[in-house]
């Protein structure tokens, strides 16, 4: 039988497509739309940023924003999807939402850094001791050595997500004049 860890690893991608339902019970305002929209931009920035200096299944990410937190692509798509909720003025979801992301992310984090140690060992044990999980840390825990490259950001289809947000604002516009 399989875990929840396992489950929610499974679920949580076609889970999140189901938020375009969302998308219909939003009511922005221009004002709204700006806020929600300077919060999900910090969100995609931080998943663009993210994108740039992982590489899949080659070598533990440390540096940038890796350094900070672990998962710096899911803290992103926290913010991303606050801000589109902001945007809409869907205040009402945020707690429902919140509820979600915790019982289908965290347990999908705790899977991955199972294969993590599985594949890096002590390597990725000092990571764990010197970078938090989730929430970030201000400060860098380490000197980078390792830069940001745009070719890890194609590689990693960061545009997707960027298409998405893009494509969000756009229906947030048309329902401000719906």
């Amino acid at each position: 039988m399989a875990s929840w860890e396992e489950i929610a690893q499974r679920i949580r991608v076609p889970i999140s497509r189901l938020g375009v339902v969302v998308l219909f019970f939003l009511h922005p305002t221009w004002q709204s739309l700006a806020l929600g929209g300077i919060v999900a931009g910090i969100g995609a920035t931080i998943r663009l940023w993210a994108a740039g200096y992982i590489d899949k299944g080659m070598a533990l990410a440390t540096e940038g924003p890796y350094a900070m937190t672990r998962n710096p692509l899911y803290l992103g798509s926290l913010i991303m999807t606050l801000g589109i909720l902001i945007a809409g003025q869907a205040y009402w979801l945020l707690l429902p939402f919140g509820i979600i992301y915790v019982a289908l992310y965290f347990p999908v984090m705790k899977r991955e850094e199972q294969e993590l140690y599985q594949g890096y060992g002590n390597d990725f044990l000092e990571y764990t001791k010197r970078v938090p999980m989730f929430l970030p840390r201000l400060r860098s825990a380490a000197a980078p050595s390792s830069s940001f490259l745009w070719s890890r950001v194609k590689r990693n289809r960061e545009h997707r997500h960027l298409m998405v947000l893009v494509i969000a604002g756009i229906f947030l516009i048309i329902r401000i004049y719906l």
